[in-house]
């Protein structure tokens, strides 16, 4: 238990070094390719306010969007 409550106080970049420094050199080179891919990797930003709230009427309304479509 005292193992579980260690981690749980881990901040992620120390998780991520913890499982680093288990891996085998060749895992090492490909985790070293995959970190350089993210930070080249454009970013998601999230929809703005108004997007959302479009996005979210469409997926409410998409049932009587597409019969007034079929119609």
């Amino acid at each position: 238990m005292k193992l579980l409550s260690a981690i749980a106080f881990m901040n992620t970049k120390e998780q991520i070094i913890q499982e680093i420094e288990q891996l085998p050199e060749p895992l090492l080179v490909e985790a070293l390719e995959f970190v350089r891919a993210l930070k080249v990797k454009p970013q998601v930003k999230a929809p703005s306010k108004a997007v959302q709230a479009y996005l979210d009427s469409e997926e409410k309304w998409s049932g009587v969007y597409r019969r007034l479509a079929d119609s």
